[in-house]
């Protein structure tokens, strides 16, 4: 009889005599490494992640390390090249990796810095099993889905594992179960918690309990049949947690238990909440936590007073969200609002922002492809700060540059990103500088005066992407702006990048003379990343996507700023603190 420890062979145990393949890390130590599992039935989109993250940080808060890895079907490498009206946000990693806006999930929840380790696709492990086949590496076997895919993925967690130090690994798998493309995912889990024995994997079902205003009542049989699904590809759930828009009934609970063979404890209500924020609260209220500490064997691993103190924290935090008692709006100009999760980095900024400057922030989307300098003025009436959030692209340019002049010379406050930075650099070059034909090269190839284009180092890299500048960058700081005030007067700051034009060298003393200040720059070359005019209540804009690190109890200084503003401007004679003052004070708050 082969025990599963015969399963555990190395790489290098790979014959052709045997059936059992599963390629595992020199040094690996079975049992170390807990897994949870997370997929979703019935439909996609029911927060898998969120739920996932909320779930890992309340083990985190027990003093257990966690590290996450979501699963992605689809063929694509990264999720660079996907458009945001199909997949939500590009969010980017501190190592450059262009991954699913759930990474920017767990990165905000946990407080954690991910890395490309933390993301997977099909089309990351199809190349990696085809590179290996061409490489001999699997010694003449017929390369199959199973067991030389799933064998891929499996080692992929277990790396993870061993790099992390993890005592619980994440597993969140993309889609919807049933769906083709991420059926071997679910088949290298089942492979997976059998070869690392009992108490070693703990999986998660969310499903969704269906409720038609013409019954009025909520209807469980989708979510039986998604969660039968589940079971006959050989995966018991252990906890399923039902989404709604209401609290999930008890009879509905109960149903589904029976269906499930899921205690009637470990079917929990997952209705809408007012705030992601408040969802580790409801998770904790049903004990899911200590459950699953249980159902993996490690309540010894749990620190109790470290707990206390991360729960007494996040509790201060939490007990914010909705006492707001002054409004502020905020217009997002761009070119994906039908879309919100276009913009989730940014909204979840603004949001940490406002909470701890006691404010309730309201967005209003502005759709700039018909804006123009002659109707700027209707749109922007009733905000009292504006975002030009990162694009590509011409369409809506012209609309966003209108409104950047309208924000300018009214002394609205404005924070640009990315390519907000570059449409304020050519609003100041035509309209202050007198560069009446100032544009970029993106928008207008044969730009008579190209304020912003490629610079001609990156030129020569060729390749869609290739030429991007992507990742965690340090950007140096010039002493006494506005910026090295916001910054706590640091010689540097790190924040994340996913462009490819620049300022021109060429016009850079030009705009400055005018007044435009670059307040940051990349270390020894000529690359300005942040830009500011310090005659305006709050004027910046920078190279970079801030949001992206943006946490909930370490808000990004440049929105809390902006919200700053934005207060002062709907309140002006209310002695509130200024865009400077209001971030030394939230940053006193969370240390």
């Amino acid at each position: 009889m082969v025990k599963n420890e015969d399963l555990l062979a190395s790489v290098s145990d790979v014959s052709t005599d045997s059936e059992f393949f599963s390629p595992i890390p020199a040094g690996y130590k079975k049992g170390r490494a807990k897994y949870c599992f997370v997929m979703g039935t019935v439909m996609s989109g029911l927060g898998k992640g969120i739920f996932s993250s909320c779930l890992a940080k309340l083990m985190q808060d027990k003093g257990l390390k966690v590290t996450p890895i979501k699963l992605e079907g689809y063929l694509n490498v990264d999720s660079g090249t996907l458009n945001p009206f199909r997949h939500g946000e590009v969010f980017v990693l501190d190592d450059g990796m262009e991954c699913d806006m759930d990474l920017g999930t767990y990165e905000r929840m946990l407080d954690q810095n991910l890395s490309k380790a933390n993301f997977a696709t099909s089309g990351q492990i199809f190349s990696s099993v085809l590179n290996k086949e061409r490489h001999g590496d699997y010694l003449g076997r017929d390369v199959q889905m199973i067991p030389h895919v799933t064998g891929e993925v499996k080692l992929k967690l277990r790396e993870l594992a061993m790099s992390s130090g993890a005592d619980i690994v994440f597993v969140e798998i993309g889609g919807t179960v049933g769906d083709l493309e991420n059926a071997y995912f679910i088949e290298a889990m089942r492979e997976l918690a059998y070869e690392e024995g009992p108490n070693s994997c703990c999986f998660v079902a969310l499903t969704y309990i269906l409720e038609p205003k013409a019954l009025g009542e909520q209807k469980s049989k989708a979510a039986q049949l998604g969660i039968k699904q589940l079971m006959q590809l050989g995966v018991q759930p252990d906890i399923i947690a039902c989404r709604a828009g209401s609290a999930v009934t008890e009879k509905v609970r109960q149903k589904i238990s029976v269906y499930s063979n899921v205690p009637l404890d470990r079917v929990i209500s997952m209705e809408d909440s007012a705030s992601i924020y408040m969802i580790p609260a409801t998770i904790a209220e049903a004990g899911l936590d200590f459950k699953v500490a249980r159902l993996l064997k490690i309540e010894d691993r749990i620190n109790l007073r470290y707990e206390r103190k991360a729960s007494a924290k996040w509790c201060d935090f939490t007990d914010k969200i909705g006492t707001a008692k002054r409004d502020v709006t905020i217009g997002i100009t761009g070119k994906y609002t039908s879309v919100r999760d276009s913009y989730a980095s940014i909204i979840n900024a603004l949001e940490h922002a406002g909470i701890a400057l006691g404010a309730h922030v309201h967005i209003k989307w502005i759709e700039t492809t018909g804006v123009t300098d002659g109707n700027a003025a209707d749109e922007l009436a009733d905000v009292d700060g504006i975002i030009v959030p990162g694009g590509f692209g011409t369409r809506g340019a012209e609309g966003k540059i209108a409104c950047i002049r309208y924000a300018r010379e009214h002394d609205l406050p404005y924070l640009g990103l990315c390519f907000g930075f570059q449409m304020a650099v050519i609003e100041f070059a035509r309209n202050v500088c007198g560069l009446a034909k100032a544009n970029s090269t993106e928008i207008e190839p044969e730009c008579p005066e190209p304020v912003i284009d490629v610079l001609p180092e990156q030129k020569k890299i060729e390749g869609l992407g290739g030429n991007m500048r992507l990742g965690g960058k340090d950007i140096e700081l010039k002493p006494k702006t506005i910026a090295w005030e916001l910054f706590d007067k640091a010689k540097s700051v790190r924040m994340r990048f996913r462009h490819r034009y620049e300022v021109d060298p060429r016009y850079i003393e030009r705009l400055e003379h005018a007044g435009m200040v670059f307040s940051g720059k990349a270390p020894n070359q000529p690359i300005m990343q942040i830009l500011e005019l310090q005659s305006h209540p709050f004027f910046m804009g920078t190279q970079a996507h801030p949001c992206l690190t943006s946490r909930p109890l370490r808000p990004q200084p440049m929105f809390v700023g902006l919200v700053a503003a934005a207060m002062q401007r709907r309140c002006p004679d209310k002695k509130l603190p200024g865009c400077v003052k209001a971030v030394q004070k939230v940053c006193a708050q969370g240390s």
